[in-house]
């Protein structure tokens, strides 16, 4: 019969067998090496974040933060898998090892982040839920939508939001519920609703998928926080370190003007700051399995955080978003990264 201190004794084998046999599973990182690509779960398809052109090529915002992923660990932005997931699938696939990481125009929550199994690595893009009306109607306000009927995207954040908001200003409405966001617009530019609800940046992007652009409004209210950024399965503090260092070496190349077209000549920099983020000054990738040079590639291939926006939603493209509070926090916005050193 075993006594008190063989059972002490045999527990702590016991955790020393499963602490072996958990430390014999690859990480993330080994994994994606092995395989020679990121595996990155994208929307199904979300102009200005994540859509295939018309030659099949991914681009957008989210998509640049999985080629920035890509550059950390290859050295090459082009090592990417990209999967189209739709809101109700995109958990599921980062939970079963589908995807590396989830990077598409999802919304961090404490629910999310903590009973999911997933973390969140950073936002990408602040944003806020909004309404997008015909102009026909002659609506100025979200105070004027008692009663409408408005089209929804299922699993989202956007179902809860309206509902609070709604029920918060003594409102009713006639929620009609798409699966995707493409089925939704299909439903609002087929008069299924009244109105179309979504994160503005969304509604944006989906505006310009609209028979006719202008004749559709994004009402200035907005009734919700919409932090957006990439998120990891939970576990693997590595890998969740690398996907959220690659966002913050964007953000911090920018800050310190840093750009694709200058990184060559700012490795001769004088500035402590750039010395360390191009890797001329320590080694700051070593802790994450990565080459000194991994944020140099990043900027080299992908861009700073500052280009990425533009190109992708900014004023010079064809969503016309204005910075705004995604500005830096030295121009007026909320966009901060910490410090590389």
């Amino acid at each position: 019969m075993l006594n008190k201190k063989h059972l002490v004794l045999a527990a702590s084998a016991g955790a020393l067998t499963l602490a072996s046999v958990t430390g014999a599973h690859a990480t993330t990182l080994e994994d994606t090496r092995e395989r020679g690509a990121v595996q990155c779960g994208v929307s199904d398809g979300l102009p200005g974040f994540s859509a295939p052109d018309d030659a099949g090529n991914w681009q957008g915002l989210d998509v640049d933060v999985c080629r920035a992923v890509a550059a950390a660990v290859f050295g090459d932005a082009d090592a990417v898998n990209y999967v189209s997931l739709n809101a109700v699938e995109r958990f599921t696939a980062l939970q079963s090892g589908e995807v590396d990481v989830l990077s598409r125009n999802t919304t961090w929550t404490t629910t999310r982040d903590t009973t999911l199994g997933v973390n969140f690595t950073g936002v990408s893009f602040y944003d806020g839920q909004g309404f997008m009306v015909s102009r026909d109607l002659g609506i100025s306000s979200a105070s004027e939508l008692d009663g409408a009927a408005i089209c929804i995207q299922s699993g989202t954040t956007t179902e809860l939001n309206v509902a609070d908001y709604f029920r918060a200003n003594d409102m009713q409405f006639d929620p009609i519920v798409f699966d995707t966001s493409e089925q939704t617009v299909g439903g609002y530019q087929a008069g299924r609703c009244d109105v179309l609800t979504s994160d503005t940046s969304q509604l944006a992007a989906l505006r310009i998928q609209l028979n006719d652009p202008t004749a559709s409004v994004i009402l200035k209210d907005i009734i919700s926080k919409e932090p957006l950024g990439p998120s990891v399965r939970q576990g693997d503090d590595e890998w969740f370190n690398i996907v959220k260092w690659s966002l913050f070496a964007m953000i911090n190349a920018e800050e310190y003007g840093i750009t694709s077209d200058n990184v060559d000549e700012m490795t001769a920099s004088e500035d402590p700051n750039i010395a360390r983020i191009l890797g001329q000054d320590g080694n700051y990738g070593e802790g994450m399995g990565l080459d000194a040079d991994w944020a140099y590639n990043i900027i080299s291939q992908v861009g700073n955080y500052g280009e990425v926006f533009e190109r992708n939603v900014g004023m010079g493209s064809p969503l016309e978003i204005e910075r705004g509070v995604n500005a830096l926090w030295t121009d007026g916005g909320i966009m901060y990264a910490p410090p590389i050193r």
